[in-house]
């Protein structure tokens, strides 16, 4: 644009500042109009004034909005779900104008929750009736008597469960009511979220955050000014979008006439753009076996051709069921529709309020094809496809550091392979992963970042690593991480399985790696090698003097691996631990591990 002719003459930017910030604040002005120029000339020399120093290298300080002044997010995740969810509120939320505030339950500051005026809270429930690990103080904190009176809060709950365990959603359904409790208004009905949780969610978060805007309205404050720095790249894939990664490798590492068929597979990220860390997990999208979608088509006397309308698809039924749907594990809300399809009243009564302990067993033991052969019923294609809920992801520990391996992910997975009412039963991520041939498959997948299960910032510190199983997954990739850092913390593993010949995973890995110091405590439990079973809890009793001595130096403190049997008998034996070596009584050996847990010290990864 060529100036008027009694113009003066303006210095160029390049000429003022140099060429790079130059070239910088050019960009910044672009497209400006009048109005909006003559505000930067004022606010830039309101700076001058002040002597504030303006680096486009550096983001300004945030400031903190106020609990009163804005919507509070908090969110209490085992598996990222939650997390995902409560991110995705928060940016909504944002881009209509609002100020939000957006805390994981385990940093959330408990005084504040006194002055909040609008919370939502998105939680999941692990297993059966458990908080997240990451949740378990605010959640102790609201249920417990110093919880405060909540008259001037306005609050809504997403809850996230399975509906395969009985006590489904159950942490969201207790906060939502103990909100009630403390006086909070309910601003919108709890969501109930089942593994498939989009149904439930993406309604619900339209909902809350129109709310939101009608309580809070856009927020209006003087123009903040964003710092000029290079964006960085966001990858291209995801959980919506996953990576078709080329198998690399797929590996049996359980030897002749083990139990179990533990694989070790190699995937290929080359060129993806996908980076994860030690701790993060590997989503993977399953397809069902074809040898039981058959069996379901066989049972229910449906043809695989007959196409069927889902949520605006056109798909073949047997793509449905192959692709798109659970089948190898069994939800309620199916079984409540079969059983009124069947007309059972032993089904109809495992439903009841009397029949959880019975319904949690048949939907553990149950596939969809099994309750079809037990209590047949009558299913259309359409009936069937509506019934069904979307296969998930599965997640995997993901068993490498990309330090090491670069563009490529490792992961440890057991096959679950079995037999259960006369026929073969198998898992559908398992299945499907052990049977892709290195070299020519591909498996679409995704990172999912784990906050919760990072190794200690400072390189110094020691860790000890409890993971029997393909629990031990995580921790190869934190002793190669730690390797190829150089930390200088030592290292302890505890692992366990059956056999010692047959199942010691990755054993020529920790061999190499206590020999060159980057392992340097092994201690292994094989439970059927001698006529008592011993377990790694036993061997953290046995060495509860050292194990007590590195946590009192500062040691932090992994478990990963079962969490119905394994993980809360591993607990027990730390509390027997630390009140035996530290002098302390029961509770306060609780009160000492959970202290670990808030210092994120003592971090579990199980499932």
């Amino acid at each position: 644009m060529t100036p008027p002719v009694n113009a003066p003459s303006i210095p160029s930017l390049a000429t003022s500042l140099g060429e790079e910030k130059g070239a910088l604040v050019q960009r910044l002005i672009e497209g400006l109009d009048s109005s909006s120029l003559t505000w930067l000339s004022g606010y830039f020399a309101g700076l001058a004034a002040r002597q504030v120093p303006v680096t486009a290298t550096q983001p300004a300080p945030a400031v903190e909005a106020s609990p009163q002044g804005s919507l509070t997010i908090i969110y209490g995740t085992q598996t990222g779900n939650s997390r995902l969810l409560a991110e995705r509120l928060k940016q909504r939320a944002e881009a209509a104008g609002l100020a939000v505030r957006t805390f994981r339950a385990s940093e959330y500051p408990q005084r504040e929750l006194k002055n909040e005026r609008l919370l939502y809270v998105v939680i999941s429930t692990q297993g059966d009736g458990d908080p997240p690990d990451d949740a378990r103080g605010f959640f102790d904190f609201v249920v417990g008597k110093r919880a405060p009176r909540l008259e001037q809060l306005r609050f809504a709950v997403l809850a996230l469960g399975d509906s395969s365990y009985p006590k489904y959603c159950e942490i969201g359904r207790v906060l939502d009511e103990r909100f009630a409790e403390l006086g909070a208004s309910r601003l919108l009905a709890r969501g109930d979220c089942d593994v498939d949780f989009e149904p439930v969610a993406e309604p619900w978060l339209g909902e809350a955050l129109e709310r939101a805007r009608t309580e809070l309205g856009p927020r209006t404050s003087l123009a903040t000014v964003t710092p000029l720095r290079s964006v960085p790249v966001t990858p291209t894939f995801s959980r919506e979008n996953p990576y078709p990664s080329l198998v690399l490798a797929n590996q049996r590492i359980t030897g002749r006439g083990a139990l179990k068929d533990v694989r070790h597979l190699e995937l290929s990220l080359e060129g993806s753009g996908l980076k994860y860390e030690p701790g993060d997990a590997l989503g993977v999208l399953p397809r069902n076996p074809p040898e039981l979608v058959a069996a379901v088509l066989s049972e229910l006397r449906l043809e695989g051709a007959t196409e069927v309308t889902r949520e605006g698809r056109v798909l073949p039924l047997v793509r449905w069921l192959t692709e798109e749907l659970e089948i190898t594990r069994l939800s309620r809300p199916f079984l409540s529709s079969h059983a009124a399809r069947s007309g059972s009243g032993e089904l109809q009564r495992l439903l009841t309020p009397e029949g959880g302990e019975a319904l949690r067993e048949l939907l553990a033991s149950h596939q969809v094809i099994d309750l079809l052969r037990a209590w047949p019923a009558k299913w259309t294609a359409e009936e069937l496809v509506g019934a069904l809920r979307r296969l998930t992801p599965r997640l995997y520990s993901i068993a490498s550091s990309q330090k090491r391996v670069g563009e490529e992910v490792h992961l440890t997975l057991a096959v679950v392979d079995y037999e259960a009412f006369g026929t073969r039963h198998v898992g559908a991520a398992s299945q499907y992963l052990a049977t892709r041939a290195a070299e020519q498959d591909t498996v679409n997948v995704f990172i999912e970042a784990n906050e919760r299960f990072r190794l200690p910032k400072d390189p110094s510190r020691d860790v000890i690593m409890i993971g029997p199983g393909t629990g031990v997954a995580p921790f190869r990739a934190f002793v190669q991480e730690r390797a190829e850092a150089g930390a200088s913390g030592r290292n302890w593993l505890f692992f366990g399985e059956q056999h010692f010949r047959s199942q010691f995973l990755y054993q020529t890995e920790w061999q190499e790696a206590l020999k060159k110091g980057q392992l340097h405590r092994l201690d292994l439990a094989f439970s059927r090698d001698q006529g008592q079973k011993v377990y790694v809890q036993q061997r953290l009793r046995e060495k509860g003097q050292e194990l007590h001595s590195w946590l009192e130096g500062g040691a932090h403190l992994y478990v990963c691996g079962d969490a119905k049997r394994m993980a809360p008998d591993v607990h027990e034996a730390l509390i027997d631990v630390i009140a035996t070596h530290g002098g302390k009584s029961r509770e306060d050996a609780k009160a000492y591990l959970e202290s670990l847990r808030e210092q994120q010290r003592y971090l579990r990864d199980v499932y």
